[in-house]
């Protein structure tokens, strides 16, 4: 039996929003086979993020990105030397814990997922949280983020955090049974990346997800 895909990628050449299976392709699959990989626009969050899951009860920015202790969410990545691109970092890697929160607290309006997402950021997320509900599934494991770049725009008010995840050790778990949904690893539990991150214009040094690209099955990342 396969696992969930974890919340990953599809790589937006259109507007068009797509279901996978698993990745940029339209599998076919089973309701235990199906979680969601989407990519659309996104918008803006704020500190911190470590090369590690976030400790239990964190609360940057006053808002609550702790997870439980079996969903880790690893980020093994050099901060930038440049301080708007650091803390651009900082607040995609807790974009990523707000969707695993809002995934483990079953509503795809937590406080994490509207404080560090905005436009087609917060569209993806809330997808992403949705196929997880609608499946009956939440997630066990280790997924590792690694390989980070930044680039900025001249204004400062935009930064494009670009990142492998690698999510081969990261499951979908029944929340009726408990059971794990295994797989060997695969191509498919490589994904690449890149999430625009925008200053926001109401809360000082908070940066939101505004776009989210994904290419699915990314072999320079394995």
């Amino acid at each position: 039996m396969k696992r969930p895909a974890s919340p990953a990628i599809v790589l937006v050449a259109t507007g068009a929003l797509l279901l996978t299976a698993c990745g940029s392709g339209h599998e076919e699959s089973t309701d235990k086979d199906k979680v969601a990989d989407t990519s659309q626009s996104a918008g803006m969050p704020k500190r911190p993020a470590e090369s590690s899951a976030a400790p239990s009860g964190d609360k940057p920015d006053g808002v609550d990105v702790s997870l439980p202790k079996d969903m880790n969410l690893v980020f093994d990545w050099s901060k930038s030397h440049n301080a708007n691109e650091a803390a651009a970092m900082d607040d995609a890697a807790n974009f990523l814990r707000a969707i695993y929160r809002g995934v483990d607290q079953r509503s795809t309006k937590d406080a994490a997922v509207t404080t560090y997402a905005t436009g087609g950021g917060l569209h993806y997320a809330q997808v992403q949280i949705g196929e997880w509900m609608k499946g009956g599934w939440t997630a066990t494991g280790t997924r590792r983020h690694y390989d980070a770049t930044t680039r900025s725009v001249p204004n400062g008010k935009s930064v494009e955090v670009a990142f492998c995840a690698d999510t081969s050790k990261f499951y979908g778990k029944e929340i009726k049974t408990g059971k794990v949904l295994k797989t060997e690893p695969r191509l498919k539990d490589f994904g690449y990346y890149k999430i625009v991150m925008v200053k926001s214009a109401t809360a000082a040094g908070l940066w939101q997800a505004s776009k989210v690209f994904v290419e699915a099955k990314a072999e320079q990342c394995r």
